[in-house]
């Protein structure tokens, strides 16, 4: 089952911190599939869903945040229908950013494209603005950074040509905000 949860995030860091704390807090294993989803209605903002295949105590998560479980909706009303959209969208495979998936540790330094799905949950490999996928040999700097992203059921992790003929994660860490440089 997925569980959706929602506390209003106002940035993707501070989701996937949440996301990371109800991991830990719920004592779910390592090899969860855990996204941050963008919410667009009400207040923009970014829940989170994680896979749970354990019995959970719905009383371990703070009463302040929305949960979607199942048919089951608790907390702020907006809050709850946030976690549950999140929660289909990752169920259904048609959204969210993977955070935490099975193999993510695998995926550090440069490894090539086969290494990546034959490693990891990551089912799929694209380009930014080119038609089919690299071949398996193509090496990829992962920079330690790794977010894929749903995509018509498939684990998809999105890339961009990177210096020397191989790829890196369309996904930077830390990016700078835009027109941090202008004054």
């Amino acid at each position: 089952m997925i569980l959706g949860i929602d506390a209003g995030s106002r940035t993707v860091a501070e989701a996937e911190r949440l996301l990371h704390e109800v991991v830990k807090g719920l004592g779910l294993p390592a090899d969860i599939v855990g996204c941050t989803h963008f919410v667009r209605f009400g207040t923009p903002h970014v829940a989170c869903s994680v896979t749970v295949e354990q019995a959970i105590d719905l009383g371990d998560l703070p009463g302040d945040v929305g949960i979607a479980f199942g048919e089951s909706r608790t907390g702020p009303e907006d809050l709850a229908e946030g976690a549950a959209l999140a929660a289909a969208e990752h169920a259904a495979g048609t959204g969210g950013r993977v955070v935490a998936f099975p193999g993510q540790a695998e995926l550090t330094g440069t490894v090539s494209v086969g290494e990546v799905t034959a490693r990891s949950a990551v089912d799929r490999v694209v380009v930014l603005a080119q038609a089919g996928e690299p071949a398996a040999g193509t090496l990829l700097v992962t920079n330690d950074h790794i977010r894929p992203e749903w995509r018509d059921g498939h684990m998809t992790l999105v890339t961009m040509p990177a210096s020397g003929g191989r790829l890196m994660p369309a996904e930077v860490p830390n990016p700078t905000p835009c027109c941090a440089d202008h004054g």
